[in-house]
């Protein structure tokens, strides 16, 4: 069956009843951390809400007053997921989320016409597509996509946009002749029902689940940003639809009015001026290293130099890296004096490095990284690597010196 949201994908509202409702777990994604949430998964007579599918996720909105989560396609039905239980029977009003809607249905569309287009200005078959969250893109049977090619594609699919293109649905039985004159990558093992077809009056014909607008005018402007290398020989095209351009329009401008104030330079010397920056950026870099490389030795000579030095040096410095602790270590003899230097965020981040008689160090190595929370290694003498904190580097120093104090007594 076609569910409302196919039948009608401008409805925003939509009154139906709860079938079914079941206790389910969904697992997402929240900043980057994989999560569970315990909830229902509810089944209507009908939906508003679109189940993922055909490269478009799903829509998002509300059952009466409970968020759906998430809404995927099993077989012929349509699956909720929600916080809340809702009761069989009853009679619902469901939402969907209009500003979310509205983009994955110019997008789709958007996709649609570049993929018709492709193929017959240049042959090029789309043999895959991902609706991603900022910009979408296209992956075509290519090895490269030449810029007065794209160019010229981004000035056809505008003006078809331009000529008000109707786009129709069709809803054609399996054994339809129609359907051998359409575009189509097959249909999915448990498709159930008629076949939908997308229909770019004079342009495309393609089977799809998907929402799309009812005219190319509703897409308001396509912008091609540029192509990618793709997997096997293929081309990934970059593409922006409707409201999409317009937040891009608005993004870049923001950006180009920053740059203006930062580097004192109108927008067409901002990428001469970025390169200076750089340049003087790494000069400075490089100046800076060289210091640090003659501080290490420096400070290595001043311990060296004290009358009544003892057997254990320690030290932190926020600025640094492995060769600069490892110029200081090589200065000092670590054969007979023990060496924990540290580099890095005082309560954060950093490397460290533990120098010294290669028992003790080989001993000592696999402590100090558990204290400092990090990951390392050792040979030779010595022992470093990264800490993910440092926060903690005077208990280190701290275990290390009591070690050297039993080590003497035992000694005596």
């Amino acid at each position: 069956m076609a569910f409302q949201c196919q039948r009608d994908c401008y409805m925003k509202e939509f009154v139906t009843s709860v079938v079914s409702c079941c206790p389910a777990d969904l697992k997402h994604e929240v900043n980057g951390k994989k999560e569970t949430l315990k909830g229902f998964n509810v089944k209507l007579q009908d939906t508003v809400l679109f189940p993922e599918g055909g490269g478009q996720p799903d829509d998002h909105g509300f059952i009466g007053d409970v968020p759906v989560l998430r809404v995927t396609r099993q077989g012929s039905d349509a699956v909720h997921f929600v916080s809340s239980s809702l009761e069989p029977g009853q009679e619902v009003q469901v939402r969907v989320d209009w500003d979310r809607r509205f983009d994955h249905m110019q997008q789709h569309s958007g996709q649609h016409l570049i993929t018709a287009l492709a193929d017959s200005m240049f042959g090029y078959k789309t043999t895959s597509w991902e609706l991603g969250r900022q910009r979408s893109t296209i992956e075509l049977d290519t090895a490269c996509v030449k810029p007065a090619q794209l160019q010229a594609l981004e000035e056809a699919v505008n003006e078809k946009i331009r000529a008000h293109v109707p786009v129709n649905v069709q809803l054609l039985s399996l054994d339809d002749p129609a359907l051998e004159k359409v575009r189509s990558r097959g249909l999915p093992e448990d498709h159930a029902g008629p076949i939908r077809i997308i229909d770019i009056e004079g342009v495309d014909a393609n089977m799809c689940c998907g929402t799309h607008v009812s005219n190319l005018s509703h897409l308001q402007v396509i912008k091609l940003l540029g192509t990618e290398k793709g997997k096997k020989n293929k081309t990934n095209l970059i593409f922006l639809a409707g409201n999409r351009v317009l937040k891009y329009a608005e993004r870049s401008y923001n950006t180009e009015r920053a740059l203006v104030s930062l580097l004192k330079t109108g927008p067409d010397d901002h990428v001469d001026a970025v390169d200076k920056v750089q340049k003087s950026l790494k000069l400075l870099q490089k100046t800076n290293m060289s210091l640090l490389r003659d501080m290490a030795v420096l400070i290595a000579q001043e311990f060296k130099n004290k009358p009544n030095r003892s057997n254990f040096f320690s030290m932190h410095k926020k600025d640094g890296d492995n060769e600069f602790m490892n110029i200081i270590a090589n200065e000092i003899n670590t054969e007979e004096t023990l060496v924990f230097l540290t580099v890095g965020e005082e309560k954060g981040p950093g490397l460290f490095l533990l120098a010294g008689p290669s028992g003790p160090v080989t001993d000592l190595g696999p402590h100090v990284l558990e204290m400092l929370q990090g990951k390392g290694a050792g040979k030779n003498g010595r022992f470093q690597g990264k800490a993910q904190s440092l926060s903690c580097r005077g208990e280190v120093e701290a275990f290390l010196q009591q070690h050297l104090k039993h080590r003497s007594s035992e000694e005596e």
